[in-house]
């Protein structure tokens, strides 16, 4: 039996807790591959499925409720602090938040399935106010079904080893290079979607003390709050003159926009990604003078530039 998998299989419960743990509290390490190879070695009757999705719950519930009390605690900068752990900066918060407001606690159930949406499920739950038992019955819950459902994919191929000895020779070699496979490849497509994103909003962004002059100087400048319903509970103010548009409103209305003034949009995403995203699909339709405010209502806000109460705007668009 080869070494690495010979070392697996003796410390295997407590590897799998770890590693799943330490994907959901954010490390960029797919658990994917290993439950697979997990549930191979089930299969193959090395391992104990039932002690494999007890660490797995464990290490879920670790991690889960640790980061539920940190959104419950911080809000939103700690939601963002995990995307960025993640590699899933482009998209991820405002996924989760829009999948809150659609399902509410029944998006903890196909959370860990969803590229994105697992990472900040947990802290957003707690952002939200959601009790906790509500969270944990909800979460435990799609946990035991996402666990067991890779688990069990990777078990059939283990069936399979069990009624054909002639294959279990090979199982080490097959389990082994799936499991680096599968982590180099997930790996380096999240590190080529963040960089590739990263480089089409890098040249864009407006500068928030640019911004400040232009208002200064009495320029005409049409800015847009595209931060989600859940973004204005802590602080439901926009900047001076702002719209508030949800993405898919302002695409509807896009025909609208004026097309002779600078467009500014902001969001609170990590690297304007809600904003920068938007901004691109305005140029798209037409409306080249857009572009997304550097570090968002958050770094304005720090920055102390002034801040209004919203009023509702009686234009068509609303």
């Amino acid at each position: 039996m080869p070494l690495a998998l010979d070392f697996f299989l003796h410390y295997a419960y407590l590897l799998l807790f770890l590693w799943i743990m330490a994907e959901q509290l954010g490390l960029p390490i797919p658990s994917i591959p290993l439950l697979f190879t997990t549930g191979i070695l089930t299969g193959a009757g090395d391992l104990s499925l039932a002690l494999c999705l007890f660490a797995i719950l464990a290490a879920c519930l670790v991690s889960d409720s640790l980061w539920y009390a940190m959104g419950k605690r911080y809000g939103g900068a700690m939601v963002k602090m995990v995307c960025r752990l993640a590699f899933e900066t482009s998209n991820c918060i405002r996924k989760t938040e829009d999948y809150f407001t659609r399902r509410g606690p029944a998006t903890l159930l196909i959370a860990k399935f969803v590229p994105g949406l697992g990472t900040v499920a947990a802290p957003i739950a707690g952002r939200t106010g959601m009790p906790y038992a509500t969270f944990l019955a909800y979460d435990m819950t799609g946990a035991l079904l996402w666990g067991g459902a890779m688990t069990l994919l990777g078990r059939l191929f283990g069936d399979m080893i069990r009624r054909n000895p002639q294959a279990l020779s090979g199982l080490g070699h097959f389990a082994g290079g799936l499991f680096l496979a599968g982590i180099a490849g997930l790996l380096l497509y999240r590190v080529w979607k963040q960089r590739a994103f990263l480089r089409q909003i890098r040249t864009s962004r407006l500068d928030p003390a640019e911004l400040k002059r232009m208002l200064d100087a009495g320029q005409q400048v049409y800015i847009v709050d595209l931060r989600h319903p859940l973004d204005y509970l802590p602080d439901p103010r926009v900047l001076p003159g702002a719209v508030r548009f949800s993405p898919d409103t302002l695409m509807r209305h896009s025909a609208e926009i004026p097309r002779d003034r600078d467009v500014v949009l902001y969001c609170t995403c990590p690297s304007e990604a809600t904003a920068a995203r938007m901004a691109m699909k305005l140029r798209e339709s037409g409306v080249y003078r857009v572009r997304p405010l550097l570090g968002g209502f958050e770094r304005w806000k720090k920055l102390g530039f002034p801040l209004e109460d919203y009023e509702e705007q009686p234009a068509s668009m609303a």
